[in-house]
């Protein structure tokens, strides 16, 4: 049986998108190059990959088990090119980094900069997206490292520690002079949230000790910047990290405020497969990462 890799990276991008055209898009080549070649993939393995109609695409039950055995082989192939990197002991030549959203905004230009600078070669990909499928995509390959909340507790991952920041209370600019509620107070306000999917979420909710969140009393959003505007238009209160008070209170109508101690807080860190041959090369990276955290931490304390 004569399978190129190729063609499994094709067959991959198809999984992925789920769509011909975006998946041909991804590969660089045209709809009817990777119809072919999924096609005669199909024809070699001798059963069919996807079910076709005039709007889906979907996986056979085969085509889903193939998909896994893909994944798996496109990584070694990928780490074999890793592994020749790793040899020559530079930094690496490609980089694919994701990062989540509650960070991305705040820290991504400082990181853009310090590592193009360590390295002016540097082929950068960032994604940005949730915890959860930059733990997945990881998993699969697609990506080198990640920066999170930590702990992931995830037995194939390595983690390094970059940071700590703490959480700050957005209240309307009229409840400045109020006393600033711990708590037990903040579980009878209407706390505005990230929505499903966040860590920040998450650990919002566990320094309020909410379980049960009632729909009438809780607003989700899909960012901080958004949380932040709902409060300067007295919908409520919220919670956002440290890193990014200056970006989001900058031009709203609201307060901010230190939360009484023990204060919430978070740990960010750097996240990649332990397999991974450039292993040595990402810790070093990680320790650029780190360092342009605290470039931008200090930067904020004397501008504040």
């Amino acid at each position: 049986m004569n399978l190129s890799i190729r063609q499994l990276r094709y067959f991959e991008a198809l999984v992925r998108h789920v769509h011909f055209g975006r998946a041909a898009d991804a590969c660089a080549i045209s709809q009817p190059a990777l119809s072919m070649q999924i096609k005669e993939l199909e024809e070699t393995l001798g059963t069919d990959l996807f079910e076709r109609d005039a709007r889906h695409v979907r996986l056979t039950s085969f085509g889903e088990e193939f998909a896994s055995r893909v994944r798996e082989i496109l990584r070694s192939v990928d780490e074999l090119g890793d592994l020749a990197q790793a040899s020559r002991e530079g930094l690496v030549g490609r980089l694919r980094l994701g990062i989540i959203p509650t960070i991305a905004p705040y820290l991504l230009p400082a990181i853009i900069g310090s590592l193009t600078r360590a390295n002016a070669a540097l082929d950068l990909q960032v994604r940005e997206t949730l915890t959860a499928k930059l733990i997945r995509e990881l998993d699969e390959g697609s990506l080198d490292a990640a920066v999170v909340a930590l702990p992931v507790s995830e037995p194939s991952l390595a983690e390094v520690a970059l940071f700590s920041e703490e959480f700050a209370l957005v209240r309307p600019l009229a409840d400045a002079g109020k006393p600033v509620p711990g708590p037990k107070l903040l579980r009878g306000m209407r706390l505005l949230l990230l929505e499903e999917g966040h860590c920040f979420r998450d650990q919002a909710l566990s320094y309020c000790d909410i379980h049960a969140v009632s729909p009438r009393k809780f607003l989700d959003c899909s960012s901080l910047s958004t949380l932040v505007q709902m409060v300067g238009a007295g919908m409520g209160v919220t919670l956002i990290p440290e890193m990014s008070i200056p970006v989001e209170t900058r031009l709203a109508p609201v307060s901010v405020a230190r939360l009484k101690n023990p204060r919430p807080s978070r740990t960010i860190g750097m996240i990649w497969r332990k397999t991974n041959p450039l292993a040595k090369q990402l810790a070093q990276i990680a320790e650029i990462v780190h360092q342009s955290a605290n470039a931008v931490r200090a930067s904020q304390k004397l501008s504040g």
